[in-house]
């Protein structure tokens, strides 16, 4: 089994940044894919970033593309979104999750966390 637990949301303005931050525990999540979804109210989750196990790859959403960054750090399990440059339509709860294969549909990743509310304001 597979537990993910996210931490750093909150509320902030635009233009500020915040750093996400999601702890994973239970059999072999070094070796996983994690990623980062986001779902707007009235809007289907989206795929926001995700990072291969060993943190050489990364893919990103082409809304967040040079102002988000995701890392891991692999001895802590742990994954991050750092987020620059927040613009009110960033207004979502972020959603970590794992799995096996490196892609942006929901379907690629069996374990989800609860999400964490990140609110920008304008």
């Amino acid at each position: 089994q597979v537990q993910l637990v996210e931490s750093g949301g909150g509320l902030v303005q635009a233009g500020g940044s915040l750093r996400l931050s999601c702890a994973a525990s239970g059999r072999t999540t070094s070796s996983y894919v994690m990623g980062w979804f986001r779902q707007a109210p009235g809007k289907e989750r989206e795929f926001v970033a995700a990072i291969s196990w060993n943190g050489i790859i990364t893919n990103y959403a082409d809304s967040v593309k040079g102002r988000f960054t995701i890392s891991r750090e692999k001895y802590k399990n742990t994954v991050y979104l750092q987020m620059n440059s927040l613009k009110p339509e960033d207004t979502a709860v972020y959603y970590c999750a794992a799995g096996p294969s490196l892609g942006e549909k929901e379907a690629y990743y069996p374990y989800w966390g609860k999400g964490t509310l990140v609110t920008v304001s304008s």
